[in-house]
């Protein structure tokens, strides 16, 4: 018996061990998961001109806010963000702003209207909103998920061998918060201070 055959089959062996199938499998797990996330913003970009065409029926001291909302909106809408872009931290940087913008300027649309919260349009299409804004969070922590669960395959034993002989692959950029102080809630005042 030579040697020859039996390193040939324990080198088969030990790369079918090193994520020659699992380190791609994740990789486009963690794909889907940022196509979700891509598809709530979408989502939320949709129903926006429903609620600016609801609020603007309200009277026209609103226009500055609903200016606002459609430019955040319009430049949400600019800033793309691909699969091959997520190892880039600057880019996912640039999406995550824009993205807080949108969210920004809707939380002064919500501050700036008390008097249509009794509008039924206008609440179902605020509830809306915070139905997608909560699919948001969800699809964001999905790829949150997906994206450790790829980072830590490329990077243990014996998937790391694979990932970085075969596929030459780089951890992907999870989705963080880039407000100032995110994790603190923000404060709504409706002017009513009694």
């Amino acid at each position: 018996m030579s040697f020859r055959p039996v390193a040939a089959v324990t080198l088969a062996v030990a790369l079918a061990g090193c994520g020659i199938n699992s380190v791609p499998t994740a990789e486009e797990n963690a794909k889907a998961r940022w196509a979700d996330v891509q598809n709530q913003y979408q989502r939320r970009a949709d129903l926006i001109p429903n609620l600016v065409a609801t609020v603007k029926a309200a009277g026209a001291q609103e226009k500055s806010i609903l200016v606002e909302v459609t430019q955040a909106r319009a430049g949400a809408s600019q800033v793309q963000l691909s699969g091959d872009d997520l190892a880039d931290p600057a880019k996912m940087v640039r999406f995550q702003q824009a993205q807080g913008a949108v969210t920004m300027s809707l939380q002064r649309l919500q501050e700036a209207y008390p008097e249509l919260k009794s509008q039924g349009n206008y609440t179902t299409l605020m509830s809306q909103l915070e139905g997608t804004e909560n699919r948001i969070t969800i699809a964001r922590n999905d790829y949150n998920g997906a994206v450790q669960a790829y980072n830590t395959r490329i990077r243990t034993f014996p998937d790391a061998v694979g990932a970085r002989i075969f596929y030459g692959a780089k951890p992907l950029t999870p989705f963080q918060a880039t407000s100032p102080n995110a994790e603190t809630a923000p404060s709504v005042n409706f002017g009513n201070n009694g």
